[in-house]
């Protein structure tokens, strides 16, 4: 960390107040140039609040923020630019139509005479693709590329900005092993350049291996701000919930297990994804799935749902083959599927909570076509009681609630048809960890209640410690399975990358 004294960023008495709930209540915090400030809580802490004062979406109700000494403007967008605020958030902004470089440059095209330098922007990009070591192509669009690569090329566009502060909003929540290295090692060279870094995680390893110190929100009001060097996971953690929560712990051996097998995937092939994938699940029983981001994970789980079509291979639900490529064939089998988009393929964000808690279940409410209020809104209030599930109201928007109360929406949604397989996609994927904690807690109640579990994680710690066996997939085939209760890091990641490649450190 820089040892200038005078803060990169000031921010004094903020506060600001949606309707009637005080989303931050009199927030004061500096930061110092050179410096990876962290920023922690759980979710509804107030976060994306203080991001919102800070890029000028949102105008604070009360109090000040200064960069390098200078008030800056408030609720003014292209003042927080001005001053040098760049953002990566952790869902992707980028415009999917258009290729990397015009993504990089949107709305601040380089000219020449009256037309755009399309040589000088893409000179500028190839320079900062290779300071990130990208190798993603110049003219490709970006609808093209994963959700991980969308993520990196967010972060080339806020490295070409001139920025004083990079404020990374969960920057990590799609990245593979290598990727987070990558980025992580970004971070430590803006750090080095003097530019100050805001970074906001649920992975606290992150938070303990890059920052130099952290500030913690809890229920909009400071909890403190403290050296990194200070404060161990389980107190930084009682810091964020106020409260203990159960660190993760290995399932427990199953008992009486029958072995009765719900679920079987024969020889499953789709041309460029994945081949010749076969596991079975059983009833009682959690299997993870492993490997890197692109291993075909997702793309596996989509295709038994129904999702997604596949070429070969064969799904059976109970001894019973699945019809190919229908949503609505998985679901009278009794598949629910929670994936890893629950923004764009989980919700409907403009709709309320109880209208997307009740989607899955429409036919059971409706009676004579019309929509049995009763009877949804007491569905809906054992949904949101059984998930605990915070909202003002059952009225509100989706979009207007947290990520891991958007999460346990989705998983409610699902919940509500009763699921006798429950595919889960990155379950807690920028969840915070006290969410975490209750949505761990769902999955072991419903699998040791009799359900069928399969859960997609790039979370190598929840891997661990929710997964009865482990089948790890690289390069789009099962490369090999593990005994969860056994599993190690070491042996996941040894299993993930192709022979002969490096694993990261």
């Amino acid at each position: 960390m820089s040892d200038m004294s005078d803060p990169m960023i000031t921010i004094e008495n903020l506060s600001r107040s949606y309707g009637g709930v005080q989303a931050l209540s009199q927030i004061s915090l500096d930061i110092l140039p050179g410096e990876v400030h962290g920023l922690c809580g759980e979710n509804g802490a107030g976060k994306s609040t203080l991001i919102k004062c800070l890029t000028g979406v949102v105008p604070p109700n009360t109090g000040t923020i200064t960069v390098e000494g200078k008030p800056l403007s408030s609720g003014d967008i292209h003042a927080a630019e001005e001053a040098g605020i760049a953002v990566i958030y952790q869902e992707s902004t980028a415009f999917l139509d258009l290729d990397l470089v015009d993504n990089l440059f949107v709305g601040r095209e380089i000219q020449k005479f009256g037309l755009l330098d399309r040589r000088a922007m893409e000179t500028q990009a190839q320079a900062v693709m290779r300071r990130l070591d990208l190798t993603l192509d110049l003219h490709t669009p970006l609808q093209e590329f994963s959700i991980a690569e969308r993520q990196m090329v967010e972060m080339a566009r806020a490295c070409l900005r001139d920025c004083k502060l990079l404020i990374m909003d969960e920057p990590t929540a799609s990245l593979s092993a290598r990727e987070t290295k990558t980025l992580l090692g970004l971070a430590n060279q803006l750090r080095e350049a003097g530019v100050s870094v805001l970074y906001i995680s649920h992975r606290l390893e992150e938070i303990f291996q890059l920052c130099d110190r952290v500030t913690v929100l809890r229920d909009g009001k400071l909890v403190c701000t403290t050296s990194i060097d200070q404060l161990d996971r389980n107190q930084l953690i009682g810091q964020m919930v106020g409260r203990e929560v159960n660190s993760l712990t290995r399932c427990e051996e199953r008992e009486g297990q029958n072995n009765e097998v719900r679920a079987k995937i024969i020889g499953l092939s789709s041309h460029g994804q994945f081949s010749e994938v076969s596991f079975e699940v059983q009833v009682g029983e959690i299997l993870g799935i492993g490997g890197l981001v692109g291993a075909g994970r997702s793309e596996v789980a989509r295709a038994i749902f129904g999702a997604d079509r596949y070429d070969e291979g064969e799904i059976q639900i109970d001894g019973i083959s699945l019809k190919k490529g229908s949503i609505r064939a998985a679901m009278d089998a009794g598949i629910a599927m929670v994936p890893e988009d629950r923004q764009h393929q989980g919700l409907i964000l403009p709709m309320t909570v109880s209208e997307n808690l009740s989607l899955a279940i429409l036919s059971e409410i409706m009676k004579h076509c019309l929509l049995n209020d009763g009877t949804e809104n007491e569905r809906v209030k054992q949904l949101i009681q059984h998930l605990a599930i915070k909202a003002a109201s059952t009225k509100m928007e989706a979009a207007s609630l947290s990520g891991g109360n958007q999460q346990k929406v989705v998983l409610g949604k699902w919940l509500a048809i009763k699921p006798r397989f429950l595919i889960l996609d990155e379950p807690t994927r920028g969840v915070d960890v006290g969410a975490k904690a209750e949505i761990h807690r769902l999955i072991r109640e419903l699998t040791a209640a009799g359900m069928a579990t399969l859960i997609v994680t790039s979370d190598l710690p929840e891997l661990l410690a929710l997964s009865d066996r482990i089948q790890v997939m690289c390069e789009g085939r099962i490369a090999g399975e593990i005994d969860g209760a056994s599993a190690t890091e070491e042996q996941v990641m040894r299993l993930a990358f192709p022979r002969g490649e490096e694993q990261p450190i």
